[in-house]
């Protein structure tokens, strides 16, 4: 018997509509492998009727108050709260994610970002005006950009849709959102709650491939270009975005250097880091996944680490005890087992390094020691629930290889020695330095990297003044 599947559809001017040409792609389960629906293939016509319904809804959402956005967002914030259970069981679905956690640690953050945007909506103030020629008196105007095309990952379908739309549409602008191929299904749930809130054309979701994004970028329409992704598509993002010099907010890859001190308390900072490094499958642009721990401790900590490992669990999203899902699809799942496969003679695998099962794409929690700075598995991106230890002899050796990536989004230093912690953050060159923990994120604070991490900030004030233009008025007292 064959069990039919779902069919998911763009959301384009307040309408739930089929690709123009009619074409889909199957959306698959990644904990059983297996498809559940269908979404559009979405191409130049879909995109172009996007635009045009963004397009049209912008200059009367432009010009509401800021109570008037504020008010919206509280509803849809309280609307996701209230249909709680239907988002994490989609994104359960879409990602194979725990629904546990899913419901714990994904959905309240969700909620309080919006709330946050929400209230931010009221605090766009300029500089006071003021008179710098004789004569005249100038002024400072926040406006939002315009039309935003923005394009989410499969990593946290639903999160990373929050902070794409919640700090554009509380600036003003509107929003044609791509959520990634493989993970439509909650942003398309998202687009249903969110729909019955806001204006027809304010927020509109595409759904379709590289090709889709493409499009969108390239669209003429467009003020601003937002992209969580890799390093490749951000890179292409900003080519194709320079050809009408569109505003461009990249957020990429990531190699978190977590750095470990003889003075640590080796056991907590063994288990903290292996939860910050495995949880959600270790796909996670801020993930413990690069750890530098001092000499003296080098084989405790090792062996701590792996024990945790040992110890950590993936399963399924109904299992209770299990701390991360599968792997998004099976192209990842190549990836992560490529680079265990590929490993120098001098590594040892110290916990894991193997597939999980036969159905789904789960990895094993591994832990892989003996590296050098120069392997492949220290300097490119794994994404997956994979840790790699390293050792150092002391603070400057420690800091050399921490900054000896491409990557510079986020990082951590493990010590009791406050001005080391001081020292340390001062010169780690990462957009995130977090002390004695990893991971954690909060609204009011800016998530955002250097270098091929790409640039502008997610959440905080920061990521809301990214969604905002500045113009100086200047006017004749003599008028």
């Amino acid at each position: 018997m064959t069990t039919e599947l779902r069919r998911l559809r763009n959301y384009i001017g307040g309408e739930f509509k089929d690709a123009a040409d009619g074409r889909t792609t199957e959306v698959v389960n990644p904990a059983t492998g297996e498809a559940y629906a269908t979404a559009p293939l979405s191409g130049q016509a879909d995109v172009d009727a996007a635009m045009a319904a963004a397009a049209a809804a912008f200059p009367a959402w432009r010009d509401t108050t800021p109570s008037e956005r504020q008010k919206a967002l509280l509803k849809i914030a309280d609307a996701f709260e209230a249909r709680a259970d239907e988002l994490v069981a989609t994104e359960s679905e879409n990602t194979g994610k725990p629904l546990g956690l899913t419901a714990s640690e994904e959905l309240p953050p969700m909620v309080d970002q919006i709330r946050f945007f929400a209230g931010a909506a009221r605090l766009l103030e300029g500089r006071s005006a003021g008179e710098y020629m004789e004569g005249m008196t100038s002024i400072v105007r926040r406006e939002p950009v315009g039309v935003c095309a923005q394009v989410a990952p499969w990593n946290y379908p639903m999160m990373m849709a929050v902070w794409k739309f919640a700090p554009a549409i509380a600036a003003g602008n509107t929003v044609v959102l791509k959520p990634s191929d493989t993970t439509p299904a909650s942003t398309i749930l998202m687009a249903e709650i969110i729909g019955s809130i806001l204006p027809k054309g304010v927020f509109n979701v595409v759904c379709g491939d590289r090709e889709t994004g493409r499009a969108m970028v390239e669209h003429s329409t467009p003020a601003m270009a937002s992209i969580t992704g890799s390093v490749r598509a951000g890179m292409q993002v900003a080519e194709s975005a320079s050809k009408d010099v569109k505003r461009v907010h990249l957020e990429l890859g990531g190699k978190a250097p977590v750095v470990v001190f003889e003075d640590a308390d080796i056991a907590k900072a063994a288990e903290d880091i292996a939860v910050a490094g495995f949880f959600n499958a270790g796909q996670d642009c801020t993930a413990a996944c690069r750890v530098l721990v001092h000499e003296s401790i080098h084989d405790e900590f090792v062996a701590a680490l792996a024990k945790n490992a040992a110890d950590t669990k993936t399963g399924l999203p109904d299992d209770e005890d299990v701390l991360y899902g599968p792997l998004n699809n099976p192209n990842q799942l190549k990836q992560v087992a490529g680079f265990i496969e590929r490993l120098p003679a001098h590594a040892k695998v110290e916990a894991g390094g193997h597939q999980v099962g036969e159905k789904g794409y789960f990895y094993a929690p591994t832990v892989v020691s003996g590296l050098k700075q120069d392997d492949e598995i220290i300097q490119n991106e794994v994404f997956g629930p994979v840790i790699t230890v390293q050792s150092f002899t002391d603070e400057d050796q420690a800091l050399a290889y921490a900054n000896d990536v491409e990557f510079a989004l986020a990082s951590s230093v493990w010590t009791k020695n406050h001005g080391r912690a001081m020292r340390m953050s001062k010169n780690l060159d990462f957009g995130c330095v977090w002390i004695n923990t990893h991971i954690p994120l909060v609204a009011e604070m800016p998530h955002g990297g250097y270098k091929k991490s790409g640039y502008g900030k997610d959440l905080s004030a920061y990521g809301f003044e990214d969604y905002t233009r500045i113009k100086h008025v200047m006017t004749s007292l003599d008028g």
